[in-house]
């Protein structure tokens, strides 16, 4: 069963990393990253 859960998991990241290749998808994460940090750096007194 170990070796399913691994090729199953391996899969799943595959797919996670095609799509973030993608420009589109590139673009959408940059500024989910740049909302948080905006967020972190403005609750700092």
């Amino acid at each position: 069963m170990g070796m399913a859960k691994k090729i199953a998991a391996f899969g799943i990241a595959k797919k996670v990393y095609d799509e973030a290749r993608k420009p589109h998808n590139q673009a959408k994460i940059k500024q989910a990253v740049q909302k948080v940090q905006e967020r972190r750096n403005g609750k700092r007194y």
